[in-house]
């Protein structure tokens, strides 16, 4: 039998949908379509997603409008246990014949080593796709990421926002579903403004055209796509550049259905406002896309995505220029205000601002930043004095209005607000630093001052919260801690700084004194640290293996960890890494077996040798032990490394040629030294055992 395969087209028809969750919802609603379809035995070639803020939809294509026809097996009772001793069924076998819908003499036989039962190999046939859609989209909706459902009208059906229109479709045919409360109709709606209400969709196969046809685009990757494409465009034709992420291109996506972009300005005498503020309340609040020059600096041009295709855009603009100017004024008054009291005058304040309830106000965590950054300093043999002047005046900026009003630009108006003071430039760069990197891949700090105060900042907050039992556990990271744990990897990397993160903690900890109620903080601080170097390779796309082998030596500082991480992953991928780490497990499982320490291996006695093998390998260590003392003290441990694969020769031939277990307990003892002392050698990199090669 011909099984016919068309479109199947799903809608939910909404009112609009957050904005910030449209994306994720698509994402999930798609998903969840693919795999409760495949879970049932559906076939089908791929699946479209469909997301604008009044719907979600999918289009499954070339789907299957039944499950495939099915062979079940089912076992009866044994055939000693099925017939009595005159051979007639017994009440076992009648029942599980007549379950089956057969007669007993009907039944197969399955013939095991453990002996013979009765078989019924039944056909079943496979369900039409409009008798198993209703549980597909059930579980589907159920499975969506929704934090917070809402309720509609009369109705006890729950869902991000209301639910008003449910389409679904497999070619022309409406298939008989119902969710919260609507029963399944071809009936779409058209753009808010340019659209009908209501119309008829004929063909599952034209439900993007026919959107399209009623001012909405359908497609989100189709309608992001043509939103970047007019805002490059308009930017082009004015000579400056659009700011903006993917997440503010996306949110705007997820506010249009018809995206049109226009040009807008402001008023010129706003830029004497510092630039950050004006382009957070332009992209936060109001989601337009402010315009650079080619020097970095902000021009009074915008643009902005509109939802209307309007015959008259003068309006539109003009209204957009009026909603943004109130924004701008308030920056401006908040700037200027601001100015009129130093950042130290406001840092003498922050005694009346709560850092957390249990390690006290944001004026001790300034007291413990300026000895932590000082901490630092002495350690590294710098300067103190510009580090600990921005440590001072840190968290100052926290008491301005414009902070206040826009919290994320703290630190960057510090800097300007201590310019503006006059406080030396490497004072004012530090105290917008100290908060870098704020994300994955976001530039380090760039001054000394800026990385030291960075260090102080974080390991504050990490050795604090750790201090009190406030852990990460699972997904839930509400202080950010390993984003501030792997931040303080790559200031320590990246500048190549000899600091040992166990002192460092150590001496945090002992600047907290008896605030911190964990008594296992300094250790637990520290194996945090040092489980996040997996993450931190990992982005990097260095293996697993790698890092486990160079973990199990506890480097002390994180360079030295990433000198050992580079030597091992170049080890890898030479061509005698197989067989030394090969020789490197087999020593380990020796080792093992016989419960022998690699740390306390008695000295090798060359007058026990008595295999050629075993003299050359120890010449061959003795040469290889000269080289890399000197090297491990220069962390070259890549050359390390190198210098080590000139024993793959002397080890295969001493494996192949000596028994190391010999009867002579004083020899076998000589033979695992000799052995065990290049195991040493290789693990003054890392446990290359670990490695897969």
């Amino acid at each position: 039998m011909t099984v016919i395969k068309q479109n199947l087209l799903i809608e939910l028809g909404t009112e609009e949908l957050p904005p910030k969750s449209l994306k994720k919802l698509s994402e999930s609603f798609t998903q969840n379509i693919k795999d409760e379809l495949s879970k049932a035995g559906f076939e089908f070639d791929d699946i479209q997603p469909f997301a604008a803020p009044r719907r979600l939809a999918v289009i499954v294509q070339n789907c299957a409008g039944s499950q495939p026809d099915s062979r079940v097996e089912k076992r009866g009772p044994a055939v000693s246990a099925a017939f009595d001793a005159d051979g007639n069924p017994t009440r076992a076998a009648q029942g599980w014949a007549k379950g089956n819908g057969i007669d007993v003499a009907q039944a197969s036989r399955l013939k095991t080593d453990k002996g013979e039962w009765l078989l019924h190999i039944a056909e079943v046939k496979g369900k039409a796709l409009k008798d198993v859609l209703q549980d597909v989209l059930h579980t589907t909706v159920k499975k969506l990421p929704i934090p917070k459902p809402m309720r509609w009208g009369s109705s006890s059906a729950e869902f991000i926002r209301p639910v008003h229109t449910l389409c679904v479709m497999f070619g022309t045919e409406v298939l008989p579903v119902s969710l919260f409360g609507l029963s399944s109709a071809n009936q779409l709606s058209g753009h808010r403004f340019h659209g009908e209400r209501r119309f008829t969709l004929d063909h599952a196969d034209n439900y993007a055209s026919a959107l399209t046809a009623q001012y909405v685009v359908a497609d989100y990757a189709q309608r992001t796509d043509t939103i970047e494409d007019g805002l490059s465009k308009k930017a082009k034709e004015l000579g400056l550049s659009p700011d903006y992420d993917l997440s503010l291109l996306e949110e705007i996506s997820s506010l249009v259905e018809w995206p049109v972009v226009l040009t807008a300005k402001f008023e010129a005498d706003f830029l004497d406002v510092p630039k950050e503020a004006l382009i957070y309340t332009m992209k936060d609040d109001q989601k337009y896309v402010p315009l650079l020059d080619s020097d970095g600096q902000l021009s009074s041009t915008f643009l902005f995505v509109t939802n209307i295709e309007s015959k008259d855009p003068k309006q539109i603009i003009v209204g957009n220029q009026k909603v943004i100017r109130p924004r701008l004024a308030d920056a401006k008054f908040f700037f200027e205000n601001d100015k009129k009291t130093t950042l130290e005058s406001k840092a003498e304040k922050l005694a009346t601002v709560l850092f957390q309830k249990e390690l006290g106000t944001v004026a001790e965590k300034t007291a413990r930043l300026v000895a932590i950054s000082k901490s630092i300093a002495e350690v590294l043999g710098i300067d103190s004095t510009h580090v600990a002047r921005a440590a001072a005046l840190a968290k100052a900026d926290l008491l301005s209005d414009m902070v206040m009003e826009f919290p994320s630009v703290q630190g960057i108006m510090g800097h300007h607000y201590a310019l503006h003071d006059g406080e030396h430039a490497e004072v004012a760069l530090a105290i917008e630093e100290q908060y870098l990197p704020r994300f994955a891949g976001d530039k380090l700090p760039t001054s000394t001052a800026g990385y030291i105060l960075s260090l102080a900042e974080k390991l504050d907050t990490l050795v604090g919260i750790f201090g009190i039992g406030k852990l990460p556990k699972g997904d839930k990271d509400p202080f950010a801690l390993r984003r501030s744990a792997i931040g303080i990897l790559r200031i320590l990397v990246e500048n190549k700084l000899p600091l040992e993160l166990k002192a460092m903690v150590d001496s945090v900890v002992n600047i907290y004194g008896a605030k911190l109620s964990n008594a296992e903080t300094a250790s637990q601080v520290h194996t945090f640290l040092l489980d996040r170097f997996k993450p931190f390779y990992q982005d990097q796309e260095i293996a697993g293996d790698v890092v486990m082998a160079v973990m199990t030596q506890q480097p002390t500082t994180a360079i030295d960890f990433d000198a050992r991480i580079k030597a091992v992953t170049a080890f890898k991928e030479m061509e005698s890494a197989v067989d030394l780490v090969a020789a490197n497990k087999r020593v380990a499982n020796i080792l093992n077996k016989n419960d022998i320490d690699i740390n306390a291996l008695p000295a090798i006695d060359s007058a026990l040798f008595s295999e050629e093998a075993e003299k050359v390998l120890f010449l061959s260590l003795e040469s290889a032990e000269t080289q890399v003392a000197s090297l491990i003290e220069k962390l070259s441990y890549d050359e390390v490394l190198a210098s080590l694969t000139v024993l793959k020769t002397p080890l295969n031939n001493f494996f192949d040629d000596v028994m190391i277990m010999a009867d002579d307990e004083k020899v076998k003892s000589n033979r695992v030294a000799l052995v065990g002392k290049a195991r040493q050698l290789f693990l003054s990199v890392a446990d290359v055992s670990v490695l897969a090669v």
